[in-house]
């Protein structure tokens, strides 16, 4: 049972795969949400988790299982985001 609901709430979020190869629509969301990264930072990460982790580790000075946790969080809120617009288009 833990399996299938593991398996279902990683199909909900968005993949990374995703996120790399549309990082130009998803860079303003990063921005938005870590206002401290500059455009030439988005540019160095272009679209590589790892990258965003260090970045936000870096300019925020925090460890990286925090920055882990902190961009975990958002592509949470991405998923949310997602269902509640397929929601409210049916």
């Amino acid at each position: 049972m833990k399996d299938h609901l593991e398996t279902n709430v990683k199909a909900a979020l968005p993949s990374w795969d995703r996120i790399e190869g549309n990082w130009k629509q998803f860079s303003g969301k990063v921005r938005e949400r870590w206002g401290e990264l500059t455009d030439d930072d988005l540019d160095v990460i272009a679209g590589r988790r790892e990258q965003l982790v260090g970045k936000i580790q870096e300019r925020y000075g925090i460890i990286t299982d925090q920055a882990e946790r902190q961009v975990a969080a958002w592509m949470n809120e991405l998923s949310d985001t997602g269902r509640r617009s397929k929601i409210s288009r049916h």
